[in-house]
C-alpha cells in the first residue's frame, strides 16, 4: 500500500509540472484569446456563449500537441540556422593533410593552406596535371577525371626535404568534381628505414667477428693443431674479437634500455666540476698511452645539474674517448666548463683530422662512421654518439658539434642547471 501511494503521488506530481509547462508556454495565447472571447461576449450579450467559448479555447491551449506540432517545435529547437554552420572550403582549410580539390575537367578549385606550404603555391584555375607530372599521379588524376574508381597511391617529394604521401581521391557531389588527399607517411617511412638499417647494419657487426673467429678455430683445429706459436697469435685475436662483440651487444643493451624510458626522471643534483675530474683521472691512462696533452678549464665553483649521474658519466666518459681515439694525430685535448642564467656546457676538443661538413648531422646515427676502417682499428662500435644523444635527450639536454677539417672537433654537451644550487 505504502508503495502504490508513493506511486500515485509521483504520478500526480508529473502531472501538475506537465500543466504548469502549458500553462506557461500558452500564457500569451491564453490572454489573447480570453479578451477576445470576452469582447465578443459582452458585444453579443450572450456571456453563456462567451464562457463556452472561452473553455474551448483554455482546453485547445493545454491540449497535447499533435505529431505535426511536436515535429515543427523539435525541427525549430534543433536545427541551426545555416550562417552557424562551416562552409565546404572553411572545413577544407582546415585539414592539417594537403587537400586540393579540383573540377571534372582536372582545374584546381581550392588548395588548402597546407597544400600550398608543401607544394608551393597552387593557383585555382591551375590544371592539376602539370603540377603533378610522377607517372602514378597522372594515372591517378587520369582516372580521377574518368570518373573511375582508383586506390591510393605513394608519391614522393624530394625538394626542398624528402616526404612521402599516401594520395587518395575522393568524388564530390555528381557533377564530377574530386578532392586529392595527400596523407603524409614521411615519418613513417623514415622509421621503417631506420630499422631496416639498423638490423642490417647489426648483423654486419656481428657477422664479421663471427666469421672471423670461426675461421681461427678451423686452422687451430687443423694445419696449425700443432703450432703452438700460431696457436697463441691466433687465440689473442679471437679473443680480441669476442671482446669486440661484447661491446657491441652491451652498447646495443644500453641503448634499448634508453629508448624504453625516454625520460631520466628527477635525478639528483650533481657537480659538473667533480664529475669531469672525475671521468678525466679513471681514463688517464688512455690519455698516456695515446700521448695526449690534457688541459682542463674548469670553474673554481660547483656546477650543479639534475642528472643520473652514472649516465653523465657515459657520456663524458664516450665524448673523452672518442677525442683520444679520433683526434690523436693533434695530441692535444682541451676540456671546458662554463654555464649562463639556464644551462652549463661541458665541450671536449681534439685537435685531429677534423670531421667534413656533410657528416655532421648524421654522426649520432647509430652505426654511422666517417672514416669505417679507423673506426674499427680503434675498436669503435659505431653506437657511442647514438647512445650520448638519448641520454642527453633524456635529461633535457642535447648535443652541439662543430668541426673544421684539419683542425678538430668540438663536441658539446648543454645540460639545465638545477634550480636550487643547494640542492642535494
Amino acid at each position: 500500500m505504502a508503495s502504490d501511494s508513493s506511486a500515485s503521488s509521483l504520478l500526480a506530481r508529473r502531472y501538475a509540472a506537465r500543466w504548469r509547462m502549458r500553462l506557461r508556454d500558452n500564457a500569451l495565447l491564453l490572454a489573447v484569446a480570453l479578451t477576445a472571447v470576452a469582447l465578443l461576449a459582452g458585444l453579443s450579450g450572450q456571456i453563456a456563449a462567451g464562457l463556452v467559448g472561452a473553455l474551448a479555447v483554455l482546453a485547445a491551449a493545454l491540449a497535447p500537441r499533435t505529431g505535426a506540432a511536436k515535429q515543427v517545435v523539435k525541427t525549430s529547437a534543433t536545427t541551426a540556422a545555416p550562417s552557424d554552420l562551416p562552409s565546404g572550403q572553411e572545413l577544407a582549410a582546415a585539414i592539417a593533410d594537403p587537400l586540393i580539390v579540383c573540377d571534372r575537367h582536372g582545374v584546381v578549385l581550392f588548395a588548402n593552406a597546407a597544400a600550398s606550404l608543401v607544394f608551393g603555391r597552387i593557383h585555382p584555375s591551375e590544371l592539376i596535371a602539370l603540377r603533378f607530372r610522377s607517372p602514378e599521379m597522372q594515372d591517378l588524376i587520369g582516372a580521377a577525371i574518368a570518373g573511375h574508381s582508383v586506390q591510393p597511391v605513394d608519391y614522393g617529394e624530394r625538394v626542398p626535404i624528402e616526404r612521402s604521401f599516401k594520395v587518395s581521391v575522393t568524388p564530390i557531389g555528381a557533377d564530377g568534381r574530386f578532392a586529392l588527399h595527400f596523407r603524409d607517411q614521411s615519418e613513417t617511412r623514415r622509421i621503417d628505414r631506420m630499422r631496416a638499417d639498423f638490423i642490417a647494419n647489426a648483423s654486419h657487426e656481428l657477422r664479421t667477428p663471427l666469421a672471423s673467429i670461426s675461421g681461427f678455430i678451423e686452422t687451430l683445429r687443423g694445419p696449425a693443431r700443432n703450432d703452438a706459436e700460431a696457436r697463441e697469435r691466433f687465440l689473442q685475436i679471437m679473443h680480441t674479437q669476442t671482446g669486440r662483440m661484447a661491446r657491441l651487444i652491451d652498447d646495443l643493451l644500453s641503448l634499448s634500455r634508453l629508448e624504453m624510458k625516454p625520460l631520466a626522471g628527477a635525478g639528483t643534483a650533481v657537480d659538473l666540476v667533480a664529475l669531469t675530474r672525475q671521468v678525466t683521472d679513471s681514463l688517464g691512462q688512455m690519455i698516456r698511452d695515446n700521448e695526449m696533452a690534457l688541459t682542463l678549464d674548469l670553474p673554481a665553483e660547483p656546477v650543479r645539474v639534475l642528472v643520473n649521474a652514472d649516465e653523465i658519466v657515459q657520456v663524458v666518459e664516450n665524448l673523452v674517448e672518442n677525442a683520444c681515439k679520433y683526434g690523436q694525430s693533434g695530441k692535444q685535448l682541451h676540456i671546458a666548463l662554463s654555464t649562463d642564467a639556464e644551462e652549463a656546457s661541458l665541450s671536449v676538443r681534439d685537435h685531429g683530422p677534423g670531421i667534413p661538413a656533410e657528416h655532421i648531422p648524421r654522426v649520432t646515427e647509430r652505426f654511422y662512421r666517417v672514416d669505417v676502417e679507423t673506426s674499427r682499428v680503434q675498436k669503435g662500435t659505431g653506437l657511442g654518439l647514438a647512445i650520448v644523444k638519448h641520454i642527453l635527450t633524456r635529461h633535457k639536454g642535447r648535443l652541439t658539434i662543430r668541426s673544421t677539417p684539419g683542425e678538430g672537433a668540438t663536441f658539446t654537451l648543454h645540460l639545465p642547471l638545477a634550480k636550487d644550487p643547494t640542492t642535494r
